[in-house]
């Protein structure tokens, strides 16, 4: 079997943390690798960014990553793909055509690439799985102001390969109610398959090991992490608030050792997320503090695995979220997490057992249960132990499978 799949706006192999760079990424990615080892072919098809990059690169046995044309070859916001879109057919096209390839199925990521499948299938007659990932009326839902909301099209493009998708995958129960009551789908066409974890490199790290490891100022912290774009709807905004609160509630020596790392974005957006909270600085002054709050940018995955472990809780406090990629990464290293009770973070925490759930946007509530956790090793020994179990359940090899299976049922029933 040969597989096309579609991740458009952003390429699976990016640094993780930037602006448009996440759990899609580590999806395609690692779904991909898998479908490999099971001697499918899959060709990812991306949008060309870096012109260093070369167009077809072979990433592991039966999988390549190709990167075709779509607007200038270079980073730009995703809001303006969609202009682009033809172009990135046409190459596809035009590449089939030199290779003489032909595919059995279409496996499209957001609603970029959806649109794309469509094009395809016209050309090509063969059905198409769909994830969406996130929803375009789901982020709109909890967006602030007009800036933070996505563009006009995108909600109608979405409900269009609702349409004429032959399956759609959905994170989680919940997202797929989220897609029946937002869009009207017909329920038969949504299947519930989970995302997973590589639990070979996220697995539990001493802590004292990792901190050690990390090094400078993190190996003398109680962390609290945030792992994650500095995307408005992750709510990073709700836990520098909710550490401003902390801090004025607890002892001065656990103030003293208190830390708040950051990994995911540029310098701007970091910038932009400080200047939302006021507290911090007059904090850092009151407790004599160098640094309470630092942002490390990207970081390369394998890394990821020492700061889970190297924290003493890892915080999702996001305004919506289709699975909750990074709780379930902290929970395979044995972290608990406070995360929002929204969404697929509902799936994957699961309330005083691995972590906490807190009403979304409330860092009073937030703040209590980060004290909680903080002050009582044993709790956190606790809910860290039976995180690690619960993540076990979601390896990539369980999720590829129920893939697979999904691939034949479509394939056949065309």
């Amino acid at each position: 079997m040969r597989i096309a799949m579609l991740s458009v706006h952003t390429c699976p192999l990016a640094a993780l943390g930037g602006k448009e760079t996440g759990g899609m990424n580590v999806y395609v990615r690692e779904l991909s690798r898998e479908l490999g080892k099971r001697g499918i072919v899959v060709d990812i098809f991306t949008r060309q960014q870096d012109p260093l990059l070369p167009s077809i690169e072979a990433v592991w046995p039966g999988v390549r990553v190709i990167h075709l044309p779509a607007g200038p070859i270079r980073p730009y916001p995703k809001g303006e793909v969609y202009n682009h879109l033809p172009e990135f057919v046409a190459g596809i096209e035009k590449l089939v055509k030199e290779e003489g390839i032909s595919y059995d199925l279409i496996h499209s990521h957001y609603w970029l690439s959806g649109w794309v499948a469509s094009k395809l299938q016209e050309s090509w007659g063969v059905p198409i799985i769909h994830m969406f990932h996130t929803l375009g009326r789901m982020k709109d839902a909890v967006a602030r102001n007009d800036r933070e909301k996505e563009v006009d099209n995108r909600a109608t493009v979405e409900e269009q390969i609702m349409g004429f998708a032959d399956c759609i995958v959905a994170a989680t129960p919940l997202d797929k109610e989220q897609m029946i009551q937002l869009y009207g789908v017909n329920p038969a066409k949504i299947r519930a398959i989970p995302c997973g974890v590589d639990v070979e490199m996220f697995h539990p790290i001493p802590r004292e090991e990792a901190k050690a490891h990390l090094g400078g100022p993190i190996a003398d912290c109680h962390m609290v992490l945030f792992v994650g774009r500095l995307d408005p709807v992750k709510g990073l905004d709700t836990l520098l608030e909710g550490m401003c609160e902390l801090m004025r509630h607890v002892s001065p020596e656990l103030a003293r050792r208190l830390c708040l790392v950051v990994i995911g974005g540029d310098a701007e957006s970091a910038s932009e997320a400080m200047s939302s909270v006021d507290c911090l600085d007059d904090l850092k002054r009151r407790f004599d503090l160098s640094d309470l709050v630092m942002f490390l940018g990207s970081q390369a995955q394998d890394t990821l695995a020492y700061y889970y472990s190297a924290a003493e809780v890892c915080v999702t406090p996001s305004r919506y979220e289709s699975f909750g990629m990074v709780a379930l990464e902290a929970m395979a290293c044995g972290t608990p997490v406070i995360a929002s009770r929204v969404g697929g973070l509902t799936y994957t925490v699961q309330d005083e057992i691995t972590g906490f759930l807190v009403p979304e946007n409330d860092p009073k509530a937030l703040a209590s249960r980060l004290e909680l956790i903080l002050s009582d090793a044993e709790l956190r020994d606790r809910l860290g132990q039976q995180a690690l179990v619960v993540a076990r359940r979601f390896t990539w090899g369980n999720v590829a499978d129920q893939i697979v299976e999904l691939y034949g049922e479509v394939v056949a029933g065309r």
